[in-house]
Order: structure tokens, then sequence, then C-alpha cells
């Protein structure tokens, strides 16, 4: 390389990030694309995991039942940011073989590191609150569980988790690609039967004035915004693309952030179809029918099958629930770890570190559970995206320093263009953020 890496960091690198599964997966060096490809999927998957975990349903929901299909172009431009920031998150890993956490800890200050390190837990908190009470929700619609159980229940899957490691980082890839796969089914089938309006449907994904213009509408899409780019994602990625055994040379490297950046872009296109199929769903079978109230997850399963007349109708929903659920617990534990390790050199033994994270996440949502019951867990559900939103700035900023600093990145330093277009969307997350802050402060 022509650059001297390490001159550009405060601190030198001490370890790998995830060391058990470091360079565990084979890339073939001389093979055609698509083997190449082959082996560089699966983080994208994991990633995609994050866009369409139980926090964002309740958004999609609220926003299909109330405004029909205009609030589809926030998703669509949502995923776009998410998957140029991805993209940033990959290179980030790829080029400085550190993680996020790590790339702030060599950086920053110390007290600058412990506040970011702060935030990102309470973030990483507040996304677990979410699956656990999203997977809680699924398994008291599909078996009639107490929602109390059903909070127990789902800490108990910290150690399924722990053994699936255990076999191999290619145990944890697949079994996020087959719930990824339950889930899209599910709505596939959904928008086969709730026959939705097409034209409707190219409409909505044409940005209208009309969002800006509205109050309620530009909560909603805010609070699109802030469920669909995740802050733990983007830690999460720098790590885990590291597992790859590609050669750390500048080949290698770029070979590495073409093939990732690939999937993750195809694993975010699964992730708008998934999000925005429930955006349809609830435009088609709610918004148009009049029920525009229907604004959280209970309701949207209860009239589902009256309105459609399919009794599988809110099983699907309630089994894609579970599987999101499930799912975005897998990679949001591994993002705790991967946090928590980066920022404080800290080594926790997998399954304490994991059952840390999920007593953070289990206590509150318990507590509240028991105290106000469904309604209040739905109000949970509702703040834990906002502070997710709250936390999102402070992952985006660094990501988006380090990616354009030329002593870190060396030729691979974002282009001028890029420079340009990270900064753009990084104002436009900071200025949303801020005034969806305002409004549910000030309940305006």
């Amino acid at each position: 390389m022509n650059f001297n890496i390490k001159n550009a960091w405060r601190r030198d690198k001490t370890d790998h990030s995830l060391s058990e599964v470091y360079a565990s997966i084979k890339v073939p060096k001389k093979a055609s694309f698509w083997r190449k490809y082959l082996a560089f999927t699966g983080p994208g998957l994991m990633i995609a995991v994050g866009y369409m975990d139980p926090g964002n349903w309740a958004t999609d929901i609220a926003g299909g039942a109330q405004f029909g299909y205009t609030l589809l172009s926030v998703i669509l431009i949502s995923n776009i940011f998410a998957m140029v920031l991805q993209h940033l998150s990959v290179k980030l890993g790829v080029v400085t073989e550190r993680d996020l956490a790590q790339a702030c800890r060599d950086h920053f200050n110390p007290t600058t590191n412990f506040i970011l390190w702060i935030l990102c837990e309470i973030a990483i908190a507040a996304c677990d609150l979410a699956e656990v009470i999203g997977s809680a929700i699924a398994l008291n619609l599909l078996f009639h569980i107490p929602l109390t159980w059903g909070i127990v229940i789902t800490t108990v899957d910290v150690l399924i988790i722990l053994l699936l490691q255990a076999k191999g980082f290619r145990w944890i890839e697949s079994i996020v690609g087959g719930l990824i796969f339950i889930i899209f089914a599910c709505f596939a089938y959904e928008i086969i039967i709730s026959k939705p309006a097409f034209n409707e449907i190219l409409g909505g994904l044409v940005p209208q004035k009309e969002i800006i213009q509205n109050p309620a509408m530009l909560y909603i899409a805010i609070g699109i915004l802030g469920a669909t780019v995740m802050p733990h994602n983007l830690y999460l990625h720098s790590s885990i693309i590291q597992t790859r055994d590609y050669t750390r040379d500048r080949e290698g490297k770029k070979e590495a952030i073409k093939f990732a950046t690939l999937d993750s872009t195809v694993s975010l296109m699964l992730a708008f179809f998934i999000n925005g199929a429930i955006l349809i769903l609830s435009a088609a079978t709610f918004h148009t029918t009049g029920n525009e109230h229907v604004a959280d997850i209970h309701d949207a399963y209860k009239m589902l099958t009256p309105i459609l007349g399919a009794s599988m109708a809110s099983i699907a929903f309630a089994i894609a629930l579970l599987a999101s659920g499930q799912n975005s617990t897998l990679t949001g534990t591994l993002a705790g770890q991967i946090v928590m390790e980066g920022f404080l050199n800290i080594r926790l033994k997998p399954w304490l570190r994991r059952l840390i994270t999920r007593l953070i996440a289990v206590v509150p949502a318990l507590i509240v559970a028991i105290l106000y019951g469904e309604k209040g867990t739905t109000e949970l559900l509702v703040l834990s995206q906002v502070i997710l939103s709250m936390q999102l700035s402070f992952a985006v900023v660094p990501l988006v320093m380090f990616t354009n600093d030329k002593a870190k990145m060396g030729e691979f330093v974002n282009k001028p263009f890029m420079k340009i277009c990270v900064w753009i969307i990084t104002v436009i997350i900071i200025i949303l953020n801020l005034y969806l802050l305002y409004q549910t402060f000030t309940g305006e």
C-alpha cells in the first residue's frame, strides 16, 4: 500500500473485530464472478434484518392506514440512504481493518468515546426492546401466550444463538436467510390477496410535496426514516465483512468492497420489498376501507382476516412478525458484542455479553407489560424508534468523517461527488431527527 494508515490513528489496532470468526469464511481466489459473489453473500442479509424489524412495522402500518400509498416514496428514499451508508460501513471495515466502534476508539479521546459508547448501548437496548416486544406480541397473537411469558420466552433464544456461533458464522447467516425467506413468502401472499392498486403503488413511489406540508404525514415519514436506517447496523456491517478470508492487499480489498456492496444492495432491495409490502398491505386493506385509525400491530392482526376474507391473512402476518423479531434478535445481540468490544476493548465471554444485552431490554419490557399490558408495549415500541432516531446521527457522523479522510482511507477515500452526497444525507438525517424530537416532546 502506498499510504501509512498507522499515522492516521491515535492508537494502533490491538485486536481483530469478532476475533473468534475473523477471516473464517473462505473466498475462492481464481473463480467465476458468481462463486465469488456467493462467498460474500450473508452479511448483507444480516444487515437487511435491521431494516425490517418489528419497530418498522408500527410506522409502516400507521403510514399506510392513514395516507394510503403516499409514503412509499419515503421508504424508497430511506432505503437509498441505507444503501449508501452500508457501502461506507463496508469500506471502513475492509480498508482500515477496524469496525466502526474500534475506529472511534482509535480516533476520539476517551471522554467522547465513552459518550458514543453509552449512546450506542442505549440504541441497542431500544432496538432489542422492539424485538422482544415484537416477538412477544407475535407469540401472543399465534398461541395466546400472555405478553409477560412471551417476553420471558424470547430471552431463551440467546442460548440458541450461542450454540450456532460455535458451529461457525455461516450457520448464523443461513438461519437469518431462512427467516427472511419466511417473511418474504408471508408478505408475497398478503400482497396477492389484498389486491392493491398497482398504478397507485407506482404513483406512491414518486415523492409528493404534501408529505412536507402535512404535519401528521411528516411525523410518520420521519418515523419511517428513523425506523429504517439502523445505527447498530453501521457497526455490525463494518465488523462482519471481516469474517471473509479475502486477500488483505490493494486488489483483495478492492474486490471485497465491490462484492460486499453488491451483497448489501441486493439484500436491502429485499428489505425495501418487505417494508413496502407492510405499507401497501395496510393501505390496500385499511385505508381503502375507511379504517384509517389502525396504528398498531394488534389492530392490524385482528382486522386483516375480516376485511380480506382469508383466514390465513392474520396468521401469515403474525408468523412474519415472529420471524422478524427472532431475526433482529440475532443481529442486535451480535452488534452489542461488537460495540462493547470495539469501544471498551473489553472481552467478555459471549454468553455473558448477550445475557447483559438481553436483560437491559427485557426488564423494562416486562415491567411495562405487567403494569400497562398491550397498550403500554405498543407505546414502548414507538418510543424505541424515537431513541433509535436520536442515536443515528452519532453513528453516521463518525462513519462519514472516517471514510472522507484521505489519511485514514488512502486511495479508497470517498470521491468528491460521494463526499457531497454523504454529507447531504447526514444533514437531512440530523435535521429530520431534531424535528422528530421536537414533535415528540412538544406533543404537536
